[in-house]
């Protein structure tokens, strides 16, 4: 019965970083915004499309954002940049809109961010 205590407290210590990387992925939320780079001769900058502007389908959603810009000729995005919040903190945020013509547009690639993503308000 003395051996108990300090197994129970030896498995509670061995399991406590397991318990806290799932509860760090749990609060991670998809972000409702996505990042993209757009590529265009003179220069390139970051974009935010949400899910509305991507519209449905399975295929990745560099592709479906592709599609958009090719059917209408043109998207009216949000460029984003890094910035400091109210808090302090650096994130994502979105810095003003931007209009992405097809013709100017060589190439659209996904952007990752270690950064929180601030949707347009």
């Amino acid at each position: 019965m003395t051996n108990t205590l300090p197994r129970r407290a030896v498995l509670a210590l061995a399991l406590l970083p397991a318990a806290l990387a799932v509860r760090s992925v749990r609060a991670q939320a998809p972000a409702p915004v996505q990042l993209f780079k757009v590529v265009s001769p003179r220069d390139e900058v970051i974009v935010g499309a949400d899910a509305a502007l991507l519209g449905a389908g399975s295929g990745p959603a560099v592709e479906r954002l592709a599609a958009q810009l090719a059917a209408k000729g043109q998207l009216t995005l949000w460029q984003h940049a890094s910035h400091k919040d109210s808090g302090g903190a650096l994130v994502q945020a979105p810095l003003r809109q931007i209009v992405v013509f097809k013709n100017e547009a060589l190439r659209i690639e996904p952007y990752a961010t270690p950064l929180p993503i601030q949707a347009p308000k």
